[in-house]
């Protein structure tokens, strides 16, 4: 279950949650499935984000903390948040300009389902008749050592974090693009280290591509100009 951005999780729950983290992650099923939706977090920016089911589960619980749910109050009787400011929210965020209603509706439901067969509970709860959502507070609230904690602020902390990690990938993809463009002005060992360091098992595979297709271009070309 683990990849490299698990390092991060734990760092944001140690920070939160001091000595308890370890066993508020083993709890919390929450948890164990955002894990499992971010290991492409370092994979380079082609790697799919999986933004549709985080950003789901990123604007009900930000409403939840918006109406001070974590604190205080009966989450039980609150009317639920609409659809429509749900789905322009989740639109606002990064990556987030072209999604759909299908993470809110069922498909992150579904899928929580196929990781966790065996649990009572789903993250969304929605009323058809009304269109309203809330975020099921027993994935929210958990009890370790007979005391509760509430992890709201800390998942969305995480899938902010997410968030700039592919941010931050795309942004050197763009950067390593226009390197390429200026690679002729290196030297020849500066061109070969460079070219190395693309061809890396966790450099983005657009970036292999265009280094490769480029590799094999220059070779077949030299090999036919050899045989004129």
């Amino acid at each position: 279950m683990e990849n490299q951005f698990t390092i991060i999780i734990n760092e944001i729950l140690k920070r939160h949650f001091a000595n308890v983290s370890s066993d508020i992650f083993d709890k919390s099923q929450l948890l164990q499935y955002i894990n499992l939706k971010t290991k492409s977090a370092n994979k380079g920016a082609k790697a799919r984000g999986s933004f549709a089911s985080l950003y789901a589960i990123y604007v009900i619980v930000e409403d939840y903390i918006e109406k001070g749910f974590v604190k205080k109050g009966d989450y039980a009787k609150y009317e639920g948040v609409e659809f429509t400011k749900l789905f322009k929210r989740q639109r606002e965020l990064p990556f987030g300009a072209k999604l759909q209603n299908h993470a809110l509706n069922n498909r992150l439901n579904s899928e929580f389902q196929k990781f966790f067969p065996n649990s009572e509970y789903v993250p969304i709860l929605r009323n058809l008749e009304t269109n309203r959502y809330w975020i099921n507070n027993n994935l929210i609230k958990i009890e370790v050592s007979g005391k509760t904690y509430n992890i709201a602020d800390t998942l969305i902390e995480i899938i902010d974090k997410y968030a700039k990690t592919k941010k931050d990938a795309f942004e050197q993809f763009v950067q390593t693009c226009l390197e390429l463009q200026e690679i002729q002005k290196k030297n020849p060992q500066e061109v070969e280290n460079f070219i190395i360091s693309l061809l890396a098992p966790n450099v983005d595979a657009r970036l292999f591509e265009i280094v490769s297709y480029s590799i094999l271009k220059y070779y077949y070309q030299y090999e036919d100009e050899e045989d004129e």
